[in-house]
């Protein structure tokens, strides 16, 4: 287990967005060690990459000469210089928003609930109480019928993030729909009785 801070994850996920890949094998991390040494003039071995993206465990705490050079990379003058930006970028506020949402613990047992995403992503959801739901119709989704999840709410434009699906055969690993451009349908079905 490493020992990140939430401005080391961010510092990851700003490099992986610069780089434009996910590093994710031996060989992304060697490919991006040597993207690094051009780009900085600067070594990082893939193996310190990997200890510092989790990708092998390690609960060393990443020195600050590699971090320096990651913050370099993302063009900043070194890692206190980039946890000084982090710190006033309003892209990182937390903030409160308006949203279409709605809002599991409103519904009725029973309610239908239809959520969609891109591209041409359609489930159809039966909420059975407690934050739970369970997939009755599914049109291009790795969701199934039968599947069952649990979540406070869906919001609009934004990812539905879920620590795992329940399924027969057990629970998945943690499920995220719209990644890109989040849930564009939330709709709740009437249905006649």
């Amino acid at each position: 287990m490493t020992m990140n801070t939430p401005e080391i994850e961010e510092l990851k996920l700003l490099i992986e967005q610069k780089y434009g890949k996910t590093l994710g094998t031996t060989t992304d991390f060697e490919e991006f060690s040597v993207h690094l040494s051009h780009d900085t003039g600067q070594n990082v071995s893939a193996s310190t990459l990997k200890r510092l993206w989790g990708y092998v465990n390690d609960s060393h705490k990443p020195r600050m000469f590699t971090l320096d050079i990651l913050a370099q990379y993302l063009g900043h003058a070194n890692y206190y210089a980039f946890v000084s930006w982090l710190k006033t970028s309003t892209r990182y506020n937390s903030s409160f928003f308006n949203a279409k949402q709605l809002i599991s613990n409103e519904l009725d047992a029973g309610t239908e609930v239809e959520i969609g995403w891109s591209p041409n992503r359609l489930v159809r959801l039966r909420y059975v109480g407690e934050s739970r739901y369970e997939v009755v119709l599914s049109q291009n989704s790795k969701l199934v019928p039968g599947d069952s999840f649990v979540t406070g709410c869906f919001i609009k434009e934004q990812p539905l993030y879920l620590p795992y699906i329940e399924r027969p055969d057990g629970r998945t690993a943690p499920f995220v729909a719209g990644r890109n451009g989040g849930l564009t349908i939330i709709n709740v079905i009437n249905i006649e009785k």
